[in-house]
């Protein structure tokens, strides 16, 4: 198993910057988006376009997110809540819309490896993140969906470290759904 010194960073910023996550530290932010920029040059080498589309939006959800955890609601504290009905319909339905737009696309116009799977990861990661921005505890549960994802995918592709990576990520969110489930305000 050979690990690249970008796959090597991309692993340890990934590991703070979900753990700051779950403490509700606003430092996950530009932690995260040290993640997201190396991450996003490592697919591209990898041929994970989908995964390449998700670090740029990243960037966005990331600097949302930030924004939304400086201002909190109303200019109060941003607090842990359910999305709701209202909310989560509309995300997954853009999901699904997505998904099959981009493994469309991607199964057409590149060589990507796996791209229905890819697209349906990503997909949903953005839903995910942009719950985190919201400070939504449903964006754990569909990590964990997201997490089991990528771990099969970067198996497959060879990117062990990202398969540990993505392991552990998956136990972070199991324990930020129950961490922040104390915190959830009904």
């Amino acid at each position: 198993m050979e690990v690249s010194s970008l796959e090597l960073a991309g692993f340890i910023f990934g590991i703070i910057g979900v753990w700051l996550t779950i403490k509700e530290n606003i430092y996950c932010f530009p932690v995260g988006l040290m993640n997201v920029i190396i991450s996003l040059v490592l697919f591209y080498e990898q041929k994970l376009y989908s995964d390449v589309i998700q670090q740029g939006v990243y960037i966005i959800l990331l600097a949302y997110g930030w924004n939304a955890w400086l201002k909190g609601n109303n200019r109060s504290e941003l607090l842990v809540t359910r999305a709701g009905y209202k909310l989560l319909v509309p995300i997954l339905a853009a999901s699904a819309i997505l998904t099959v737009s981009m493994g469309m696309i991607f199964s057409t116009y590149t060589d990507a490896d796996v791209p229905y799977i890819d697209a349906a990861a990503t997909s949903v990661s953005f839903a995910a993140q942009f719950l985190i921005a919201r400070k939504k505890i449903e964006n754990w549960l569909l990590w964990v969906i997201v997490n089991c994802t990528y771990i099969t995918v970067y198996i497959y592709k060879d990117l062990w470290l990202y398969a540990i990576l993505f392991t552990i990520y998956l136990i972070m969110a199991i324990v930020g759904y129950f961490k922040w489930k104390k915190q959830l305000i009904y």
